[in-house]
């Protein structure tokens, strides 16, 4: 592979852009450390064959977050250009990206899932959607559009007041939207490399709620590596990541997300087919934990690329 021209892609349109280069330039950086050949890329979708092309690009890692780099649209280009590329096929990103679907995935791999429901604002108004809500749900509820990944378009509805609002911002993203019965436990992510689990990271935000802001803001929120739970309870929770990347045939890495009730019973709220991989990151966290330096962690998903997957 050091034979090799890598691309880094990176940027884009999507609302996690910004997100997303971060990611990138500490890729690039890292895999040069290693002694790769290796440029990042501002993804344009409309010209991004061409650049690959224009660079000599042989590779590309993945780093777009959010639409594109994690719908399967960018993979499914690539598959056709046969260009070989970082992280899971196709199939994969779609259902991770799709909140609704992911669900619908869950339930029918016996994954456990917080109990939810979803809703078209093609098909139904806000009003009506909202009424479902306070009939089928107990507030507190979480919120999401379907389609947004780093917590954006969610909203934790504390009190029936909110409830409007808050649906009125997950439809600014998507028609789509998914609503989750609210989990009053700890939260926990557990990234998975190449099939095997890494450390389980708990997550406390100093601000009470993971949101944008303290996900990518250094010191909002406290990650204690590996969690200060059982044996038992790191072991479960390993296993379900494992098999939520068996049964949507992840490849590289992924991030499972799972929170837990007050009795300490756990489900996967989603999961991601293209973690961030800056500063306060949760994957380098885990990695590092189990000896995994940055650069050959990022060498480790860079040696994963190809073409075929499914």
């Amino acid at each position: 592979m050091k034979d090799k021209k890598i691309i880094v892609l990176m940027g884009g349109p999507s609302k996690e852009a910004e997100v997303s280069r971060r990611t990138g330039a500490a890729i690039a950086e890292a895999l040069e450390s290693k002694g790769y050949n290796a440029q990042t890329l501002e993804l344009n979708p409309r010209t991004v064959l061409k650049d690959i092309e224009a660079l000599g690009g042989e590779v590309v890692f993945n780093a777009i977050h959010g639409r594109y780099g994690e719908d399967g649209a960018l993979q499914g280009l690539l598959e056709m250009a046969e260009i070989p590329y970082t992280g899971s096929g196709i199939m994969a990103h779609a259902v991770g990206m799709n909140k609704k679907v992911s669900k619908d995935v869950f339930k029918g791999a016996n994954i456990p899932t917080a109990a939810s429901e979803s809703f078209n604002g093609n098909l139904e108004s806000a009003e009506a959607i909202i009424e479902h809500i306070r009939k089928d749900f107990t507030i507190p509820v979480v919120v999401k559009s379907a389609t947004q990944g780093s917590s954006i378009g969610v909203t934790i509805v504390r009190d029936e007041a909110q409830l409007e609002a808050a649906v009125t911002e997950a439809l600014k993203y998507d028609p789509i939207l998914v609503v989750e019965q609210f989990l009053d436990g700890r939260e926990f992510t557990v990234s998975v490399l190449d099939g095997k689990a890494l450390s389980v990271i708990e997550i406390r935000p100093h601000s009470g709620e993971y949101d944008y802001k303290s996900k990518y803001t250094v010191g909002a929120t406290e990650y204690l590596v590996p969690a200060p739970i059982s044996e038992e309870m790191t072991a479960e929770m390993q296993r379900i990541g494992e098999l939520v990347y068996r049964e949507v045939q992840g490849s590289g890495v992924i991030r499972v997300d799972v929170m837990t009730d007050h009795a300490d019973k756990m489900y996967v709220l989603e999961y991601n087919t293209v973690p961030g991989m800056t500063a306060t990151s949760l994957v380098p966290k885990a990695a590092k934990e189990m000896g995994i330096d940055f650069p050959t962690l990022c060498e480790k998903i860079l040696l994963t690329a190809s073409i075929g997957k499914f």
